[in-house]
């Protein structure tokens, strides 16, 4: 049974760039609270004429070059996104089409900031079972589009990006396992609302994101330190064989809590938050690609991915690079 082995990355950020204090002008906050509170100084955001697609495929692009293949070598595109850019067609067929690519199949995931360890998840069964030989996976998301910007709990938190892997299968190396989960009781804690399609209680709300802030990171902690556990327990592994934790990007003292679980220095782990927020689904995969092409994740090292969203949904990928 072969391997899912990384083969290249990539990742797409806008040009402009929010501070804290841009936003401090138009809601109740500053600089100082924001950063104390969530580790973010400042965020990307999506132009007028960029969508979801466009920014994968510059991500795609990207982890297309560094594998050294073509495009026409991608039997399977997988797009996680909650900002797909049309109801239908999905944007995985969207990127299809920007990328020139006719014999291969491509569908959206939608499970909120875990998208992207669930297309990996989904990828890895391809390519386990030999379905597809090489999978195209890209997280792409605008954010700011579905955030209330007048509304302190969230327009601090999210902005804009496109993170790519590209998996193939290989005889070593790779995935080593991926856990995913979801659980729908926790619905209303996190949420947006499709205000064209809502009926009953939900029918006036606007499509901005809701969320229960302090009820959201207490759950999301005690859930990541159990899915740590279980990934090491599932691989025979003790804390010490990690090498770098890639986390979901949402808040820092949740990332330094799933740091402290795995008794690693914050050196081990990959922060892009500060000056990007949280990307959603793409929040993992744009970190990977940065620590991958800076240097610090080396090949043969042992990285954990972990990520936490609405449904709730969670999830891990345990790698070989």
């Amino acid at each position: 049974m072969p391997y899912s082995r990384v083969i290249g990355t990539g990742a797409y950020l806008p040009e402009e760039i929010r501070t804290n204090e841009q936003i401090s002008q138009t809601v109740d906050t500053s600089d100082a609270w924001i950063y104390e509170r969530t580790g973010i100084k400042s965020r990307r955001i999506a132009g007028a004429d960029e969508s979801a697609a466009s920014m994968a495929e510059v991500a795609a692009r990207q982890a297309i070059a560094a594998a050294n293949i073509k495009p026409e070598a991608i039997d399977l595109i997988i797009v996680a996104t909650g900002t797909p850019d049309r109801v239908y067609p999905s944007t995985g067929c969207l990127l299809q089409q920007r990328l020139g690519i006719k014999n291969s199949v491509a569908f959206d995931v939608q499970a909120a900031c875990s998208g992207s360890i669930f297309a990996m998840s989904i990828a890895d069964q391809y390519i386990k079972s030999g379905a597809a030989k090489t999978v195209l996976i890209v997280g792409t998301e605008i954010c700011s589009r579905i955030v209330d910007w007048t509304d302190r709990g969230t327009c601090i938190l999210f902005g804009d990006g496109a993170g790519a892997i590209l998996l193939a299968a290989s005889d070593s190396a790779g995935i080593m396992s991926t856990h995913i989960y979801s659980d729908g009781e926790y619905e209303d804690m996190l949420y947006c609302p499709n205000p064209q399609v809502a009926t009953g209680d939900n029918k006036d709300e606007p499509g901005y994101i809701s969320m229960r802030g302090n009820e959201v990171f207490k759950i999301a902690v005690n859930t990541l330190g159990r899915i740590v556990d279980e990934t090491l327990a599932a691989n025979n592994m003790d804390q010490s064989d990690i090498d770098w934790l890639v986390p979901h990007q949402a808040n820092i003292r949740i990332i330094a809590a799933t740091a402290k679980k795995l008794k690693m220095s914050m050196d081990q782990v990959v922060v892009t938050l500060e000056n990007q927020g949280n990307t959603s689904s793409a929040s993992v995969l744009i970190a990977f690609n940065e620590a991958v092409r800076d240097g610090r994740i080396q090949r043969g090292q042992v990285v954990l991915l972990e990520a936490f969203g609405a449904g709730f949904t969670w999830g891990s990928a345990l790698i070989k690079y």
